[in-house]
Parts: structure tokens; sequence; C-alpha cells
């Protein structure tokens, strides 16, 4: 179930509300619980129990963590719950693509295992992670409510595409949170913008991307215009699916952390990546970077962290060879700016826009490759060169579909900066007390005219 579905909006969305709120507090969390898991089920039933085991590990190693804390036995307890949980998500997530490469090294026929990817795995893994690290560490008390644990592990807003929502963010919130209606009303409205920002941006430029793929008539300009529109189109599927993640858990009481911040207004690679998916960034930061030594190391050692890290990034995002790519190709960059360039990026003014946007459109065309075949026609296709010819620099279909969607474009590059924002915060409080409400009902009948009568309303972050 996707939250631009309409079974989502329009039976379990309004179903869990009612029966959340009309519960007294002490069940909240397990009408929170339960609905979690019932919303993970309706795609994927038998993979509920996955999740729920994982639950379970986290619940009895925090236990014993904090019982055993500062004890020898506790960071071998660590260890194994590291490994358990890590042991679960590579198995489903990297088993075949280990067996894969293993088969082309050695040359013996393996047989692929007869599993797909569970949705959500990387994202509640690493939740259960940081939390039991966070009570390895001390740094909070092991949640003696299973329900509670539970609650803010499975927790359906978040649970399959972020943000990572650590434990200590909304330890206390998970006992004390309290709902209003600014809060809600907050919330609906954050949910609504991300609902259009994917059903009425992303998809629609999506079907662009879709267009580019089966085209047989491949230009220069065609790769470059796709390159584009999957930028826009992987910032607003993102971003849109964070900020209805956000927006649900306004409603529901909670405050989770920004994930986006206008990262396409960067001047570096460093800047993008404190601005795109922060939640991941910060995690790998606080629970890979920095107990690896950080900065705080030779310099050898310093570029070994980096590379260390951003290929785990890249690897994060999926199994194949082109993700790992993305990551070094970005750790290679930092590394760049870190030691050369960083502090001529900072000075100047409308030439590092152009050097990040340009980073960018690179790294993702890598990204969003099919493997190294496609990975290696995505880049050459920029330089006019693709499946061993010379492309032209324009064709008929390059500019039919670039003539067709080039406001969507216009629109979505203006809605990726702080502008709109600048330009709402002028309009009068009393303008918007009218016309807010009426713009926000418009915007969800025509995202639900959209689902609908649309049968392409993919969600890009399933694959990861």
């Amino acid at each position: 179930m996707v939250f631009s579905s309409i079974p989502f909006l329009y039976y379990f969305l309004p179903i869990t509300l009612i029966v959340y709120f009309v519960m007294p507090k002490k069940f909240k969390n397990l009408v929170l619980l339960i609905s979690s898991i019932v919303f993970y089920a309706w795609g994927e039933p038998r993979y509920a129990l996955i999740m729920i085991c994982s639950i379970i590990l986290g619940y009895v190693f925090g236990l014993l963590l904090e019982k055993f804390q500062n004890q020898k036995i506790s960071k071998l307890l660590l260890g194994i719950s590291i490994i358990l949980n890590v042991g679960i998500l590579c198995y489903f997530k990297y088993a075949n693509f280990f067996i894969i490469n293993f088969a082309k090294v050695t040359g013996i026929p393996i047989e692929l295992l007869s599993i797909s990817l569970p949705l959500g795995i990387s994202f509640y893994t690493f939740q259960i992670l940081s939390y039991t690290v966070d009570v390895y560490r001390g740094a909070v008390k092991a949640q003696k409510n299973p329900i509670n644990l539970g609650a803010y592990i499975a927790m359906f807003p978040q649970l399959i595409a972020g943000p990572i929502v650590r434990y200590s963010d909304i330890e206390s919130q998970l006992t004390d949170r309290s709902s209003s209606i600014e809060k809600i009303s907050e919330g609906i409205k954050r949910f609504i913008i991300g609902l259009s920002k994917k059903v009425l941006i992303a998809n629609n430029i999506g079907l662009f991307v879709e267009a580019f793929k089966d085209s047989n008539d491949k230009s220069t300009f065609y790769f470059w215009i796709y390159a584009i529109a999957f930028v826009l189109q992987i910032y607003f599927d993102f971003s849109g699916y964070s900020d209805m993640a956000i927006g649900l858990g306004k409603i529901l009481g909670f405050d989770f952390m920004e994930n986006f911040n206008y990262p396409y207004t960067s001047k570096s690679a460093t800047e993008f990546w404190r601005r795109w998916h922060i939640s991941l960034g910060t995690w790998f930061r606080d629970y890979v970077y920095i107990p690896l030594g950080g900065n705080r190391v030779s310099i050898p050692r310093h570029i070994l962290n980096i590379l260390i890290v951003w290929m785990l990034t890249g690897f994060w995002h999926g199994a194949e060879w082109n993700f790992i790519i993305f990551g070094l190709l970005f750790a290679a960059v930092l590394i760049l700016e870190k030691y050369v360039i960083l502090k001529y990026l900072e000075k100047g003014k409308v030439w590092p826009h152009i050097y990040l946007l340009l980073v960018i459109l690179f790294a993702f065309s890598i990204f969003n490759a099919n493997g190294i075949t496609d990975c290696v026609t995505n880049i050459t296709g920029l330089f006019g060169y693709a499946n061993g010819t010379i492309l032209p620099f324009f064709s008929a279909e390059a500019i039919y579909y670039t003539k067709s969607y080039l406001l969507l474009f216009v629109i979505a590059a203006i809605g990726s900066t702080p502008l709109p924002k600048k330009l709402y915060s002028k309009v009068p409080e009393k303008i918007l007390t009218v016309f807010e409400p009426i713009a926000l009902c418009a915007l969800l009948i025509i995202c639900t005219a959209f689902i609908v009568d649309g049968s392409f309303n993919p969600f890009l972050y399933f694959r990861f």
C-alpha cells in the first residue's frame, strides 16, 4: 500500500485515524502498532512476520544491553544484535547480488534464491540498529514496553520511505504526546502538499522518463533532458513521500525530523548531502563515520573512512554495482572538495551551483541505471555516444516530448527552490485563512482524480 493510492487515502487512513483518536491515550500506541502491521501486511503479508521478528530482536537486545551495560558481555551482545539485524537485511537484499557476482568470478553456476525485497526493511533495520547502539552507549533507556517499541519501529507513516527516525528523537513522544487542532491542521497541509508533489509532479515527469527509456530515437539532447527529468522526478517523489510521512506524524502527535532542505540550491556536494535525505546522512555519520574515527585521523585514514561510508551509502540504496559506483563517485567528489576545492566553492556565487548540478546529473544518471551496461550508456549518451553509435544532437522525439513537458519542468525546477515558500510567506494572513483550505481541498480532489484516472503511480524508493 502506498500513500498515493485510493485504498490508503479513503479506506485505511480514515479508519485508522478514527480508531486512533477515539481510543484512550494508553491504547493509542497499540492502535498504531496494529494499524502499522496491517499497513505493511496489505502488500506483503508473508514479510510482516520478518518485521515482527526484527522488533522482538530489538526489544530483547535492548533490555539485555541495558542490564549488562558497561560490562564486557555488552559488546558481545551488541555484536550479536548487529549481526542478526544486518544478516536479515543482507539475506533479503544482497544474497542474490553476492551469488551472481561469485558465480561470475568463479564460473560456478549457482541457482539464485527465490526471495524478494521486503518493503521498508532498509529503513526499519536502521532504526533498530540506532536504538540498540544508543542503549549500549547509554544515550537512551531501553524501552520496557514492547508495544511502545513496536509502534516506534513499525510506525506506518515512515515505515517504507523514512525519514529514518531515531528512537532518541521521539522517546518522550511515545508516552507523552498531544494533538491539537493547529498541529493536525499543519499535518494535513503538509500531507496534501507532499501528495501533490508526488502525484502531480513526480508521476507526470516519470511519464517522460519512461518515454525516454522506451524510445528508439535517442539523441544527445534527449539524454540530457532525461537526466534533468530524473533528477526532478526523484526529488519530488522522495521529498513528497517524506512530506506525507512528516504530515501524518504531526496528525498522530509526533514530530519527525526534516529530510530535505532544498538540496538542489547547494553550492557543493558537501552541502548537498546536508540537505538531501538528511536522516540517512546523519545516520551514517553518527553510526559509521564517527566510530571509524571521522576526520580526527591521518589524511589517508580519513580518505579511507569517506570511501567506506559512501560505498555503504551507495550499497544501502540497492544490490547493484551502479549504486556502489554512485556512492564512490560522491566519495571522490567529497574528498576532492575537502582537500582541494571546497574553499573556492564557498567563495563563488554562480559557478558552484552549476558545478553541483552537473555532479548531480552525472551521479543520478548512474543511480537510475539498470546495471553496469545501462550505467555506461547513460553517461556516454550525455557525450553523444551510446550503444556503439554516435548520436545526433537532436531528434524529433526529443523535441516533441521536451516541448510537451517544458512547462512542467519549469514548475518543478522553481518548486525545488525556496522561492514558492518565500512568496507564500508574503501572502496576508487574512487571505490565507480564507483561500488556503480551499486550495488544499482542490489539490486533494485533483490528486484523487489523477490517481483514479492514471495507472502510472510508482514509488522509486520501494526498490531500496
